[in-house]
């Protein structure tokens, strides 16, 4: 789908329905470089319920290469996606709330 085409409800419902299937929230991004401790870079699901660790790891991989050690990259690309977690279901909410503002509207005049 083009990024300037407008969202439909299918589209909205679809993403809504991956939100809703993906493992609770909040995800919190525990970034190497950020914290500067070593390890690997991962993404806590849920640390306040969890009754045991339960993280997602991603690699990065530059051709055939892993990446090893900090990256700023993939510590950006682990807050994107730790983010989205909160992030998605906000905007799909805000984007009906703006659309039934405007049907109201648009109903008013």
């Amino acid at each position: 789908m083009p990024m300037d085409e407008a969202l439909s409800e299918t589209d909205l419902d679809a993403m809504a329905k991956r939100a809703a299937s993906a493992s609770l929230g909040p995800w919190v991004p525990v970034l190497e470089t950020r914290g500067a401790t070593g390890g690997a870079s991962c993404i806590q699901v849920d640390p306040d319920h969890a009754e045991q660790d339960d993280e997602i790891y991603v690699n990065r991989f530059i051709g055939a290469r892993q990446v090893l050690g900090p990256d700023r990259q993939l510590d950006a690309d682990l807050d994107f996606i730790a983010w989205a977690r909160q992030d998605v279901p906000r905007l799909i909410a805000e984007v009906r709330r703006l659309r039934a503002l405007l049907m109201e509207k648009d109903s008013r005049d």
